[in-house]
Formats: C-alpha cells, sequence, structure tokens
C-alpha cells in the first residue's frame, strides 16, 4: 500500500537571494514569518557564500531554468492555492526576473486572492544601483506594475518614478506614479526629508490618496538585509490581519529592536534569532 505524503498548507512564496553566512533576502526574511506561524516556501534566486561586502564571495546567482523549474514544483505541489502572499526581493539577473513575472501570472489565474508583494531590489542612496541595467528594466517594466504591494526604499522609489524623490512634493508624486499601474499599496523605507526629525528616519505608507509618515530612530549602524527582514515581517503581520499602517510600525519596532541588540553584540551582521520573542 503506498502512503498518501500531505505536504503542510503555505502560508507564503518567498522567492529572493539565499546566503550561508548572514542575513539578506530569504536568508532575513523567512525566519520572522515562521516565527508568527507562517509556512514558507523559500525559493532561491542566489546561493552565495555570504553577501558581496566582504572580500570574498563564492557561489552564483542560479540559472533562470533552475529558479523556473523550482517554482514548477511549487505549483505542482499546490501551494499557490494555499498561500495568500508571494514576495519577491532580490533577483540577481533578468531571466530570473521573467521567470518570477510568469510565475506571478500563473499563479493569479489559479488563486485570483493571491497577493503579491515586490520588494524592488535595486540599490540605495549609499551605493546607488547595485544590480544590472537589464534586471532594472525588467522590474520597471514587468514586476513593478504587477504588484499589490511595494516596498522600495526611498531611492528606488526615484528609480520607478523617474524622478528624484528627495522632498516631500516631489515624493507624493513619484508615490503617485508607482502607485498608478495597478493602484499598488507601498510602503517607502529609509525616507529623509527637508523636515525629518534630525538622528530619525521615516518610512512612507501610501494607500490610496493618504500618506502616512511614520517616524522611527536612526541607529549609528546600517546591516545589510534591513530591507528584507522589514518585508519578511510586514508580510507576518498583515497575515495576521493587521492593515498596512499597523503592519508597518510593528515590522519598524521589530527591526530597530534587533538593531540595537546587534549592536550591543557588536556584531556587524544582525542577530536574527532574537526575533523569535519579539512576535
Amino acid at each position: 500500500m503506498t502512503a498518501h505524503i500531505v505536504g503542510m498548507t503555505t502560508s507564503v512564496i518567498s522567492i529572493q537571494s539565499q546566503v550561508v553566512h548572514g542575513h539578506v533576502g530569504n536568508s532575513a526574511a523567512v525566519l520572522p514569518m515562521q516565527a508568527h506561524g507562517l509556512n514558507v516556501a523559500a525559493v532561491p534566486t542566489t546561493l552565495l557564500s555570504n553577501n558581496p561586502h566582504f572580500e570574498t564571495m563564492h557561489g552564483r546567482v542560479l540559472e533562470s531554468e533552475l529558479v523556473g523549474d523550482l517554482l514548477r514544483g511549487v505549483e505542482e505541489r499546490g501551494l499557490i492555492e494555499t498561500s495568500r502572499y508571494i514576495i519577491s526581493g532580490y533577483l540577481g539577473s533578468r531571466a530570473n526576473g521573467d521567470v518570477v513575472a510568469d510565475f506571478v501570472e500563473r499563479a493569479r489565474q489559479i488563486n485570483p486572492d493571491i497577493i503579491y508583494i515586490c520588494d524592488p531590489v535595486m540599490g540605495d542612496v549609499n551605493l546607488g544601483v547595485f544590480v544590472a541595467n537589464q534586471v532594472v528594466e525588467c522590474l520597471l517594466e514587468r514586476l513593478v506594475p504587477m504588484a499589490d504591494i511595494l516596498t522600495p526604499n526611498q531611492f528606488e522609489l526615484s528609480l520607478i518614478a523617474e524622478s528624484a524623490a528627495t522632498c516631500w512634493t516631489a515624493f507624493q508624486e513619484a508615490a503617485a506614479r508607482a502607485q498608478s499601474f495597478r493602484s499598488a499599496q507601498l510602503v517607502v523605507t529609509g525616507c529623509v526629508f527637508s523636515d525629518t526629525p534630525v538622528g530619525s528616519l521615516e518610512n512612507v505608507v501610501c494607500e490610496e490618496d493618504s500618506r502616512t509618515r511614520l517616524i522611527s530612530q536612526r541607529l549609528p549602524t546600517a546591516p545589510v538585509g534591513t530591507g528584507d527582514l522589514f518585508t519578511g515581517l510586514l508580510t507576518a503581520r498583515l497575515a495576521k490581519g493587521d492593515t498596512l499602517e499597523k503592519a508597518a510600525r510593528g515590522a519598524a519596532a521589530t527591526v530597530l529592536i534587533i538593531l540595537s541588540r546587534t549592536m550591543a553584540a557588536g556584531e556587524q551582521d544582525m542577530q536574527l534569532a532574537s526575533v523569535v520573542d519579539l512576535h
């Protein structure tokens, strides 16, 4: 007699980079979602020894054929039907971006209620654009217009809108541009405007015509992966029924605690294990 294998019900399909050492991409986002009780199907776009800020790095961006095969397996296991969210983050290549876009399109045909959260990883104010031009093109042409929720940083919002979003008036215009494709909701992270209090950062929640500015303490540390961690925490709180504003407030508060603990430990990489007692 052959046993019938029943898989666990998946809540989130998360398509991002993966590293052996440190916390970026899925290596930052999956644990906090699991700590909130969500089952996550984690699909890697890269397998790397560490993030590229070290002197050496090994591994590679995964071939789009492999990423596509993994996503086909997700589909064949029926995980699209049981999932509430798809997250995409660092893509690694234009080909991977196209594979993800095709998957989101198929997922919506299978489960029209599934919510696509796009973290459009392209760059930041300190490093500028750190992905290939073809990846930027894929995000702007395909993935950003498909998103139900976008979680760019302030620099990435400027890329989406093709105009600087550094002052509040320009920011509002840029947010409206980003929302024009699918009436997407936005949480724009790491914002600094002329009237932002000294020693602070802002996360701005954009829903329809409303703009809610959430002020957070700015710590003298900036480990890689904080945006990936934020998106994972945001998704976890949305899954528990929080409004977007409440989810953004909670996610930012948890990130701040983790960064404070990281500084207290004298570490450079986020002390992510501490997230398990914060949900």
